[in-house]
């Protein structure tokens, strides 16, 4: 059993899935996942998950993720990106100073109405299936946080960013917004995707490298590394036997959130959840802690 995971640097034009499943196959994993998945247009990482790291995958999801965005001013296109067709052309006057001075009201807690062509469903059926019928449906605006935005260039018509945002933040609305504060309407050109929580892309490798790697499970992170960012707790051997039968631990002054969970060896146990009483419950365990050492 496989159990780790993947920083993947994925290219432009390759889907997510098909990404995950030529490296699950190089990988010679039996299970595999993802912690949150990229259009084919865009490229940089993807957190890819195989057997055990796959019940982590929630938390993870969690995570804040950091872009690099090119926008297009004066168009507008069907899709909100350079797939589209475009659907108007305008003139694009706005200077740096403008640009930079509409990007502060994207800045913080912000409501963003979800893209037509994105994964959403409604009825069960994904926003982007309806939008290819040339159907639109009300979305409901969601409370999204954009935490940075930064101006890096601007060479008229093309506007560079780099955003880090919270987790359901879509960059194409973003752009399509930013376009209709300067008046001239925009489309994201190229998205590139640079961190994810703890995780850059600078430590990501492509798929052609993984290809020529003699021993490519070397590439594979240990479960240790996906749970470093939360509080450890180390339990004992009584107390995990509890906790693997379903019975809370109680522990005195432990802070409210959620724990990774190790052995008194670095093995990784899971993680769990406290709450103000003091009650530790399970959120996710692994079947075979003895291999996971933590490594940090």
């Amino acid at each position: 059993m496989i159990d780790g995971a993947l920083l993947l640097d994925k290219p432009v034009g390759v889907s997510s899935n098909r990404a995950l499943q030529e490296a699950k196959r190089l990988l010679r994993a039996k299970k595999a996942g993802h912690a949150g998945t990229l259009d084919p247009l865009a490229s940089g990482l993807l957190v890819l998950l195989f057997g055990e790291a796959t019940k982590f995958a929630g938390p993870l999801l969690d995570a804040d993720k950091e872009y690099l965005a090119t926008l297009k001013l004066g168009e507008r296109t069907r899709t909100g990106d350079a797939e589209g067709d475009v659907l108007e052309v305008r003139a694009v006057p706005a200077s740096a100073a403008d640009v930079a001075a509409v990007l502060e009201r994207f800045r913080g807690v912000i409501d963003q109405v979800p893209p037509m062509h994105s994964a959403l469903k409604r009825d069960g059926v994904p926003l982007y299936k309806l939008a290819r019928k040339g159907a639109t449906v009300e979305r409901a605006a969601r409370r999204v946080e954009v935490r940075s935005l930064e101006l890096l260039g601007y060479a008229p018509p093309l506007a560079e960013l780099r955003v880090r945002c919270s987790k359901g933040t879509y960059i194409r609305s973003l752009g399509e917004d930013i376009g209709a504060a300067l008046g001239s309407g925009a489309h994201l050109a190229a998205l590139r995707r640079t961190g994810a929580g703890r995780f850059r892309v600078e430590d990501a490798v492509t798929l052609e490298r993984l290809r020529a790697l003699p021993a490519p499970l070397e590439r594979l992170l240990p479960l240790g590394k996906l749970l470093a960012d939360f509080p450890a707790t180390e339990l004992d051997a009584a107390a995990e036997a509890r906790l693997r039968n379903g019975q809370p631990l109680k522990i005195s002054g432990l802070p409210a959130g959620l724990r990774a969970l190790y052995r008194a060896d670095g093995a990784v146990i899971g993680l769990g959840r406290a709450h103000a009483e003091g009650e530790l419950r399970a959120l996710r365990l692994t079947q075979a802690a003895d291999k996971h050492r933590k490594t940090l």
